[in-house]
């Protein structure tokens, strides 16, 4: 299986070594518009698979898309990066134009192939590659589903001082502050969380959730990249390896949860096609009520783009 992953910045490299370190493809293209960034990045990365035990071959190529030919999986990392004081809605028409340029080269290549977004702001540069790339939406995922319960998961085992392998949850909606944790789907080791944590702990927890990438951007001054990096290659590993992983991604609803004709988070089979089923939840109505109003915020940012006419 072939992977390509553009963009070799600390999102993009981190995704390629994870991606190698886990023998997730027998060949990896790592991609960059800067001279001799994604080569040295790759020959770093091929370097340690006698040390680390992987067969993954790792090549670095400056705006080549033919090197991506025949790619089974692309993940797009390429963007400008957020600041602090910058909101996701401030990167749309820069990273649209970015997006739009990628994926066109990149089918261009491989026609076949799946796209994992992971640009910023996410749900709608999905919906950007999505509409670049004229591939069915169950080829067209964006990656913040996985990354917002690994945050979450994360503050949840931080909190009652347990392994974070033990905990498993599901988040939905936008990435961003508009998303929807859902602690009656949150089990610890099967125990419901809310047996574990009174409300109010539950409801920092998530509230923590919703702003934890600004929380790091606050304290380095730039956007995480270990966490974004490993969520696109555990898609990626789903997908080349068909593991049918339950992923919560973002993707194009089309009636399903009573959404049509917008990209957000829900619970998905992952595997060889890309989405191979649309898993939907019964939700009581606060659930529904928050889902639908993450959803209303990911449709105003898809119209704004649709006014920039970059589709």
């Amino acid at each position: 299986m072939k992977v390509t992953v553009v963009g070799a910045g600390n999102v993009g490299a981190t995704c390629a070594d994870v991606i190698a370190q886990k023998d997730a493809a027998s060949d990896l293209i790592l991609l960059d518009i800067k001279e001799g960034l994604a080569e040295g990045k790759a020959l770093d990365i091929f370097q340690s698979a006698p040390i680390n035990r992987f067969n993954t071959r790792a090549v670095g190529v400056t705006n080549d898309y033919e090197a991506t030919k025949g790619s089974d999986v692309v993940v797009i990392t390429s963007g400008l990066p957020r600041k602090p004081g910058m909101s996701r809605d401030d990167l749309i028409e820069v990273n649209a134009d970015i997006v739009k340029t990628v994926t066109e080269n990149i089918i261009k290549y491989s026609p076949n192939t799946t796209i994992i977004v992971v640009s910023n702001p996410l749900d709608v540069m999905t919906y950007q590659a999505y509409a670049s790339a004229n591939l069915p939406r169950t080829k067209v995922i964006g990656m913040a589903g996985v990354l917002d319960t690994g945050r979450y998961r994360a503050f949840l085992s931080q909190e009652l001082n347990v392994s974070p392998k033990d905990i498993q949850a599901i988040l939905m909606g936008g990435h961003g502050d508009t998303m929807v944790p859902l602690p009656n789907y949150t089990t610890v080791c099967g125990i419901p969380v809310t047996q574990l944590l009174s409300k109010e702990k539950i409801d920092a927890i998530v509230e923590r959730t919703k702003f934890g990438g600004g929380e790091i951007v606050k304290l380095m001054g730039t956007s995480a990249w270990y966490a974004p990096g490993s969520a696109a290659a555990r898609m990626a590993e789903a997908i080349t390896r068909n593991q049918r992983r339950v992923l919560p991604c973002c993707v194009k609803l089309e009636g399903e949860y009573g959404l049509k004709d917008v990209f957000v988070g829900v619970p998905v089979v992952l595997g060889k096609s890309g989405v191979e089923k649309i898993i939907e939840l019964k939700l009581n109505d606060a659930e529904m009520e928050l889902l639908n109003n993450s959803a209303d915020a990911v449709k105003d940012m898809m119209d704004a783009l649709d006014k920039m006419g970059k589709n």
